[in-house]
């Protein structure tokens, strides 16, 4: 299993659909996920450190592992069958639960459990960026700085206002 750091969510013009985008943590590859706007909405919440008056489907699941006395301790993304990420939450190291790979990021993110992939997956759909696409990243990077999770709520379809963002290469057949 690799590691990968979450670096965030954007939209993809001109469809309108939210990815987050993985980071293999000792190497050079990035892996997109496409996911649903509510999905993009919790990660998104996630990295700002958000806290809902109420709390959301994730901090519950958060709050019931705590409350049972259990810990997530890692996510891993265990397969891609036609075009669909599957993952699987680890609970105190033994115990697996099937899980979207989205709802595990978003559920790791509040846990501060680790992301890991199978290698064979990042063989598969991870994107290998070059020096100069290393510089969309970046821009990519400061997007994140300046998106909110307020920005996937509206009517599908709808553009959502934002900066500027970079164009992330094509996604993998």
């Amino acid at each position: 299993m690799r590691e990968v750091d979450v670096l965030g969510v954007r939209v993809e013009m001109p469809t309108n659909q939210p990815i987050v985008l993985l980071r293999e943590r000792d190497g050079g590859r990035y892996l997109p996920i496409w996911i649903g706007a509510a999905e993009a909405a919790a990660i998104t919440y996630a990295q700002q450190g958000v806290v809902p008056p109420r709390p959301l489907t994730h901090d519950l699941m958060r709050d019931l592992l705590k409350v049972l006395g259990h810990e997530l301790t890692e996510v891993r993304i265990v397969a891609l069958k036609d075009s669909v990420f599957h993952a699987a939450l680890i609970i105190d190291g033994k115990s697996e639960v099937s899980s979207r790979a989205s709802d595990a990021i978003a559920l790791a993110l509040r846990t501060g459990a680790k992301v890991l992939v199978e290698p064979s997956i990042l063989d598969e759909a991870a994107i290998v960026v070059s020096s100069e696409e290393d510089d969309e990243v970046e821009r990519f990077k400061e997007f994140l700085d300046h998106v909110s999770a307020e920005d996937f709520e509206g009517e599908p379809g709808d553009a959502p206002d934002q900066p500027d963002q970079p164009d992330l290469p094509d996604r993998p057949d």
